[in-house]
């Protein structure tokens, strides 16, 4: 997956404003005339069916709900000028028209209908229903644009809308949600589809992240890569085959095939984890069932690991802490978690690895770069999801890189007998070596 290359430094107002008018005035005819065709051609067939639950003939008709429902137009607009730096607003930009896009093709796929019979409206609200009509006819159902660009439009708003005042932005955003239904526009099977298509695109898309890629071809990470891909593949078989609510397994199904990505070359890009340890809205939804598993399996074999392991003064190894912290900073290698409550009010950095594979000797490289600077705070509280391997690797190099240690084979002594469960396989081992080598060349040149 490429990445966008635009600055990430932020841009003068001039060139945002300058910018935004130009996303506008190509989206604005794109938007109508993409979304305006598709609605005439499905006018034109014999028959276009409609999917609705009996539960929906109970929802009231609101008029007043076209208000909020009409002021999404207000929020795509000024979403192109409330970004702060250019490649933002071009990925915002590159969003709003893949929504159209997917959007337009699901109706065309899936042509559906409206089939509640919209009353009569009067005074200000029947006429903004009747300028509505104008260009919305009772088709382009599911998956809802409307929905799509809800999802899109709060998570730009969310992120430049001071704390304090985000509550408003959410109710607002919650009536909008139910405007849908309560101006008679959607049937609820197109809510759940345009979420999903929202959120699968701002992942697709990530403003905070970028996607990268380097497939190692180790036997290890084509072997986690079938596991998960098999897994996937059932849920996904599952899911098509029993249908009705077994629909819900295309949640797992994804949610495993990106894994499988993962351990196919993207490594932990999958989980759009940042350097101050948040995860995209986005990722934490899609890859949810696995964090569930992830979960699981984590205070499964805590059992063994919960207590940390004291290597020096300078370092504390351990799993994904559960507990009160007695250190002054915390280098986080999971990719599976956002940031926990114990590590709060700590000097952190995350540099999330995938799990299961041994680090690169590049990573290993910027993970200790990363140890010099949090140490000057004091001790080091390093962890991964067990604190057997990721963090050991960490430990172990940093170790013969402040001369601690005078060779790996040492440091992994030092590191095994503060935590006798850590696992570093020939692999790993092998690839400390590998950036050893790297470190002794660049310490004789220097």
């Amino acid at each position: 997956m490429t990445a966008i290359h635009i600055s990430e430094q932020p841009s003068s107002r001039r060139q945002i404003w300058l910018f935004g008018f130009l996303w506008l005035a190509f989206l604005a005819p794109f938007f109508f005339l993409t979304y305006g065709q598709v609605n005439t051609y499905t006018a034109t067939l014999a028959t276009v069916p409609s999917i609705v639950y009996s539960w929906e003939h109970h929802i009231p008709f609101l008029p007043w709900t076209i208000i909020p429902y009409w002021s999404i137009d207000l929020f795509y607009g000024l979403s192109l000028f409330i970004c702060t730096t250019r490649r933002e607003q071009c990925i915002h930009g590159l969003r709003l028209i893949l929504a159209s896009l997917i959007a337009c093709i699901g109706f065309l796929l899936f042509p559906l209908k409206f089939s509640f019979p919209r009353p009569d409206t009067q005074g200000v609200m029947g006429w903004m229903f009747d300028s509505l009509e104008l260009f919305d006819l009772p088709f382009n159902q599911a998956p809802s644009l409307h929905i799509i660009l809800l999802w899109l439009l709060w998570l730009r708003f969310r992120a430049h809308t001071p704390t304090q005042w985000r509550w408003l932005l959410h109710c607002w955003a919650i009536l909008i949600l139910i405007s849908v239904l309560t101006t008679w526009q959607h049937h609820f099977i197109d809510i759940v589809t345009g979420f999903a298509v929202g959120i699968l695109i701002s992942y697709l898309l990530p403003t905070k992240t970028r996607w990268q890629w380097h497939y190692t071809g180790s036997p290890r990470s084509l072997k986690m890569s079938i596991n998960y891909g098999l897994a996937s593949l059932l849920c996904f078989v599952l899911a098509f085959l029993i249908q009705g609510t077994a629909w819900l397994l295309l949640w797992p199904a994804i949610a495993l095939l990106l894994v499988t990505f993962g351990y196919l070359g993207a490594g932990a890009s999958v989980f759009q984890k940042t350097p101050d340890g948040t995860i995209s809205p986005s990722a934490t939804i899609l890859l949810l069932p696995y964090r569930l598993f992830a979960s699981c399996t984590y205070h499964y074999f805590a059992k063994q690991c919960k207590q940390p392991s004291v290597v020096n003064k300078d370092i504390i190894l351990g799993g994904r802490p559960l507990y009160p912290l007695q250190a002054k900073a915390v280098l986080d290698m999971t990719c599976e978690w956002p940031r926990n409550f114990y590590s709060q009010g700590l000097n952190y950095c995350s540099q999330p690895q995938i799990d299961l594979l041994p680090l690169s000797p590049e990573d290993i490289e910027r993970s200790v770069h990363t140890m010099d600077t949090l140490v000057k705070s004091g001790t080091v509280y390093i962890h991964c999801k067990l604190g057997y391997s990721r963090s050991a690797t960490v430990t172990v190099a940093w170790l013969v890189h402040n001369s601690t240690a005078k060779n790996i084979e040492e440091a992994i002594k030092i590191v095994k007998q503060a935590r006798p469960q850590v696992v570093l396989n020939a692999a790993t081992v092998s690839l400390l070596c590998q950036w050893y080598e790297q470190f002794q060349m660049k310490r004789v040149m220097s």
